[in-house]
This record gives C-alpha cells, structure tokens and sequence, in this order.
C-alpha cells in the first residue's frame, strides 16, 4: 500500500515539472488569452488560468498512477493544496513573463 507521504512525495515533483514548462507556455498562450478575455490584472488572470490548468493535469496524473499501481491508495491529498505551496514561485514566473 502507498503511503499518503509518497503520494504527496510524486503529486509535488510533478506538479514541479509542470511549473518549469510556465514560461513555454506562456508564450503560446497569453497572447490568444488577451484576444478572448478582458480582465483588468493580467497576473492574477493567468494566475487562476495556470493553477487550475495544474489542478486538471495532477487529478488525471493521479488517476493513471492509481490505474497503473497493484497498491491501493489510502487517500489522496488535496490536489490543490499541493499547488498552493508554490504559489509564490507561479506569481514570479508569471511576473517575470508578463
């Protein structure tokens, strides 16, 4: 059985991959995002367009790896919660792009 510890453990490693891909995406995203929505602060917009970008790619990395394991999870962490201790680091990727 895997702990909740080593589903924490992969959950933030991927979600870190998934911070260091930002900056590409930021370049082919933003400028489509600018033509479609209006929004008065760009950070905080693409903020929340980024975390729950995050949020859909970690529950489906979840789901694969409980698919794939013969163990059988006892709980899963909030996926969210899990993105927000790095806040900081999405609101300076963000900041140094825009």
């Amino acid at each position: 059985m895997m702990s909740d510890a080593n589903i924490r453990k992969s959950i933030d490693e991927y979600v870190k991959r998934r911070i260091k891909e930002l900056p590409s995406e930021l370049k082919i995203v933003n400028p489509r995002i600018q033509q479609v929505w209006k929004f008065e602060n760009e950070i905080d917009f693409l903020y929340g367009y980024y975390v729950g970008k995050l949020e859909e790619a970690t529950i489906h990395y979840l789901i694969k790896a409980r698919c794939a394991s013969s163990s059988v999870f006892d709980d899963t962490p909030e996926v969210k919660e899990v993105i927000e201790t790095h806040r900081q680091e999405i609101h300076e990727i963000i900041s140094k792009y825009i």
